[in-house]
């Protein structure tokens, strides 16, 4: 690792591969254009903590549901990057930058977020919003893996609410949180929650009730095709007269852009669960109805609310949604230029990558594949044409005729010596005094 520059009391690195590892690097882009895991098997047992090898063939494991050599793969490779660690570089300070344009630093990204989800599924909320933190410490302006979309969801199953809280005060101005809706709805289901806290007095309870039931209308409004689906994975039979509301019908579902429909398929995959407790959803029920009276009435925030939605969509889609599919929750490869390769080590890198070294041209390759190619041309050739003559019972020729060049004339056959057997002209013969020619 490298220090780079210091700007404003912020620290930017950069990992470096050596020599020999960008040898190994080389080796392990020809084992995946082979499409065989076993060459990556191969390349490990000679190169035990290369980076890539080790993401790529944790993916293979993961896939066949080998859960625990995953997790174990993910972890060298941490334990590699934390070898190489600059002396100043803290991962808890909260001022050190990796760039993400960079293809070395990519690798550390990948790592960080596979232990992140393998805690979070092993019931450790706590430890993998830390993580969490500490990827959207490193890129926070740009969020490559787009921890905004989660770190929402293991503040509320870690029950750090302040934190949500203070991060959504904190970021609304310059990120617009409140247009994802992720933030809308977890933030005032976060307020609720707090409001439910015992150790609080009336006032206190009365504020954070306005503020969440004002949130939580603010985003039916906003994003009301979130409603329904909800309720049909909280197993709950909406009323009548929200059903057949067109509000919350299936105008909301059809008439968003699939960009949006992504994302809501992403937070209600991920927190419904959350809404299931019976207070929740009685507090829920009545924000539904006052929804709807406003909504009949004609509010105007109804109006504002579409056209945030459009802007919404045209700013910040492909922000937040560029690697969101490649962890297997839900499938936005539609929404998303597919032309460029799919790596398990290096998913969509950005087109304006920065690479300090380029993978050679392999001429020698090349060479002798082509000579290996027309060799087995010719072979093919001959044994055809052989075929093809003993079929016609025709004798074949003594000696190839070579292009258009002319066939040598042979050699005069020499007599045997009647004593030795041994041709006239042979040295070896003792004879030749004895000879007589004609």
């Amino acid at each position: 690792m490298r220090l780079l520059e210091t700007k404003d009391g912020v620290h930017y690195f950069t990992f470096e591969h050596n020599r020999e590892y960008q040898q190994a690097q080389f080796k392990f882009l020809d084992a995946v254009e082979s499409m065989d895991p076993n060459n990556i098997v191969v390349l490990l047992q000679t190169n035990p903590y290369h980076i890539d090898s080790l993401i790529q063939l944790s993916d293979v494991c993961r896939v066949q549901e080998d859960q625990e050599m995953a997790k174990d793969l993910i972890e060298r490779a941490l334990y590699s990057f934390e070898c190489a660690f600059h002396p100043v570089f803290s991962l808890t300070s909260g001022v050190c930058r990796l760039d993400y344009l960079r293809p070395e630093n990519r690798a550390f990204y990948l790592p960080l977020y596979k232990h992140m989800m393998f805690l979070e599924r092993r019931g450790c909320p706590r430890t993998a919003l830390e993580f969490c933190k500490l990827i959207l410490s490193l890129d926070p302006s740009n969020d490559p893996l787009c921890m905004l979309l989660i770190i929402d969801f293991l503040s509320l199953r870690s029950r750090e609410y302040l934190f949500l809280t203070r991060i959504y005060e904190e970021w609304e101005i310059h990120r617009n949180l409140s247009q994802l809706p992720n933030f809308a709805f977890s933030v005032a289901l976060c307020y609720y929650l707090l409001s439910q806290q015992d150790n609080l007095s009336t006032d206190e309870i009365t504020q954070l009730q306005a503020k969440s039931d004002s949130m939580l209308q603010t985003a039916l409004i906003m994003f009301p095709s979130v409603l329904m689906p909800l309720l049909d994975l909280c197993s709950i039979q909406p009323d009548a007269a929200v059903s057949s509301h067109e509000f919350f019908g299936n105008k909301a579902q059809i008439g968003q852009p699939p960009a949006l429909n992504e994302l809501v398929s992403l937070y209600v995959g991920r927190c419904h669960f959350m809404w299931k407790n019976a207070t929740v959803m009685v507090w829920l029920e009545k924000n539904v109805k006052d929804v709807l009276s406003r909504v009949d009435l004609g509010d105007p925030v109804v109006e504002d609310a579409e056209i945030k939605e459009r802007v919404l969509l045209l700013s910040a889609s492909r922000r937040y949604l560029l690697l969101c599919p490649l962890y297997g929750e839900f499938n936005l490869m539609e929404l998303l230029v597919t032309t460029q390769a799919m790596m398990g080590f290096d998913p969509l890198p950005p087109l304006n990558s920065i690479t300090s070294y380029s993978r050679p041209e392999r001429y020698l390759y090349l060479q002798l594949t082509n000579i290996n190619r027309n060799y087995c041309n010719y072979a093919i050739y001959n044994i055809a044409h052989k075929d093809s003559l003993s079929h016609h019972h025709t004798p074949s020729p003594r000696r190839p005729s070579w292009g258009s060049l002319p066939l040598q004339p042979e050699p005069p056959i020499s007599p045997l010596c009647s004593s030795c057997n041994s041709p006239d002209d042979s040295p070896l013969c003792h004879h030749r005094k004895y000879h007589v020619w004609p």
